[in-house]
C-alpha cells in the first residue's frame, strides 16, 4: 500500500510537469539549459532564504510557540520576495544575452521573451516542488500510518495535488511576470508577487486542506486564463487546437506573429 500511495502521489504531482518538459522542452537542447538555469536561480534564492532563516533563528533564540510561528511565516513571506527577486534577475540576464546574441549573430533567431518565459517558469516549478515534497514524499513509504493520531489520512494525497498546484501557478507566474517586465506594467508584477504571497500562506491554513485546495486551484485557472491570452494564445486558436486542426493553426500562430 505504501508504494501505491508513493508512485500514485509522484505521479499526481511531477507528472504534468514532466509530460511538457519531455512533449516542450527535451527536443531542444537550448530549452533544456535555459530550463536548468532557471532552476539554478530558484535553488539560489532558496539558499540566500535559508541564510536570513538562520539568521532569524540564531538572533530570536527563543523556544517559545508563538514567536516560532511568527518566525515561520516572516521566513515563508521573506522566501517568496526572494523568488520573484531572482525572476525578475533572470529576466534581466535573458533579456540581456538575447539582445546579444542579435547584435552578434543578426542573422540568427533567438528565442522569444515567451518561450523564454514558460521555460523558466517550468524551471523555477519543477525545482520548487522537488524541495517542497520529495522528504514529504520519501514518508509515505513508511513505516507508520497517517491518520492514526487523529490527523488527516489524505495527508500525502492533499500534498501531492498542492504541488501540482505550485508547479503549474509557477509557469503560469513566469509568463505574466515576463510580459510585465516585457511591457513595462510594474503593477503586473506586484499582482504575481501578491498572487505567491496568498498561495504561501495559506499554507498555514492546515488541517483545513480542503479551503485551502480549492483556493489554490481557483487561482491557478484565473492565471492560467491569463497566461494563455498573454502567450498569444486567443478563442479562435484554443477552438482550432482542440478540433485538430494543425495546418489552420499553425498558419495562424505564424500570421499572429
Amino acid at each position: 500500500m505504501t508504494a501505491a500511495v508513493f508512485f500514485g502521489c509522484a505521479f499526481i504531482a511531477f507528472g504534468p510537469a514532466l509530460s511538457l518538459y519531455v512533449f516542450t522542452i527535451a527536443t531542444d537542447p537550448l530549452r533544456v539549459i535555459f530550463l536548468i538555469a532557471g532552476a539554478f536561480f530558484w535553488l539560489v534564492s532558496l539558499l540566500l532564504s535559508s541564510f536570513f532563516w538562520f539568521i532569524a533563528r540564531v538572533t530570536s533564540d527563543s523556544k517559545d510557540g508563538p514567536v516560532q510561528k511568527y518566525l515561520l511565516i516572516f521566513g515563508v513571506l521573506l522566501s517568496v520576495c526572494i523568488q520573484e527577486l531572482f525572476r525578475f534577475a533572470y529576466y534581466r540576464l535573458l533579456k540581456r544575452a538575447s539582445e546579444g546574441l542579435k547584435s552578434i549573430n543578426p542573422g540568427e533567431t533567438a528565442p522569444s521573451m515567451r518561450l523564454l518565459a514558460y521555460v523558466s517558469g517550468l524551471g523555477f516549478g519543477i525545482m520548487s516542488g522537488v524541495f517542497s515534497f520529495v522528504n514529504t514524499l520519501s514518508d509515505s513509504l513508511g513505516p507508520g500510518i497517517v491518520g492514526i493520531h487523529g490527523d488527516s489520512p489524505q495527508f500525502f494525497l492533499n500534498s501531492a495535488f498542492m504541488t501540482l498546484v505550485i508547479i503549474m501557478l509557477h509557469v503560469f507566474w513566469g509568463i505574466v511576470f515576463f510580459d510585465g517586465c516585457e511591457k513595462k506594467k510594474w503593477y503586473i508584477l506586484l499582482i504575481v508577487l501578491l498572487t505567491h504571497l496568498l498561495v504561501s500562506t495559506q499554507t498555514f491554513l492546515s488541517p483545513h486542506y480542503g479551503v485551502n485546495l480549492v483556493s489554490a486551484y481557483i487561482l491557478m485557472v484565473l492565471m492560467g486564463i491569463w497566461a494563455f491570452f498573454v502567450a498569444g494564445g486567443s478563442c479562435r486558436s484554443l477552438k482550432l487546437c482542440l478540433l485538430c486542426q494543425d495546418k489552420d493553426f499553425l498558419l495562424y500562430n505564424q500570421r499572429s506573429r
